[in-house]
């Protein structure tokens, strides 16, 4: 099926299915109830169906040299491209819970993480002192199960254990993904792909 005509089903169709691809990991995870994470999931799509589409690379970059990463804040979803144009990827993201922690423009990877920790930043812990000072790798760390750092001290493209975040105002900064969705990216992208938030 060709990239155009994988995205021609209606807007209902399409609202409920991706209700249904985002809560079968979610519901995996939690072990919430089904109606309840459907509805939920549903109502979140549905905010955001109209400007969860597709894009072109060209009006962002002028290349695709080592491929390159387009996260939209305003609609929530991280496009990827790789080097030769062939594949194209397109996934829910979690953003900055504020205008005051997010941040745009170019960036690039500088480092992949395969079993990332987390530290709060000393801002994070300013705001919020009760946090760890420290959770290591594993099913619980705020991380998720891979990271991409970017040039940007503490900014990251990460998955998350928490999977209520994705399509939300939720995060202290970086950018969310489903833990699949960051392992798919993890294993497409590389040291020195280029990186634009707008």
């Amino acid at each position: 099926m060709s990239k155009k005509s994988s995205f021609t089903m209606g807007r209902r169709g399409f609202v409920a299915g991706a209700a249904s691809l985002i809560a079968a990991p979610a519901l995996a995870q939690t072990g919430a109830n089904t109606t309840e994470m459907e509805r939920d999931l549903s109502t979140v799509v549905r905010r955001n169906v109209s400007s969860f589409r597709t894009l072109d690379w060209q009006p962002y970059f002028s290349n695709l040299n080592n491929g390159a990463i387009l996260v939209d804040i305003r609609s929530r979803a991280l496009h990827y491209w790789n080097e030769a144009g062939t594949v194209y990827k397109l996934y829910p993201t979690s953003v900055p819970l504020t205008e005051d922690l997010t941040r745009r423009g170019r960036t690039s990877v500088t480092l992949k993480d395969p079993a990332p920790d987390w530290r709060p930043t000393p801002s994070m812990k300013q705001r919020n002192p009760e946090w760890p000072d420290y959770v290591p790798p594993g099913p619980d760390n705020p991380l998720g199960t891979r990271a991409l750092h970017l040039s940007w001290q503490y900014y990251r493209i990460h998955g998350t254990h928490d999977t209520r975040k994705i399509g939300r105002r939720s995060s202290n900064g970086c950018i969310g993904l489903y833990n699949h969705h960051i392992e798919e990216l993890y294993g497409m992208a590389n040291v020195g792909t280029q990186v634009l938030l707008i």
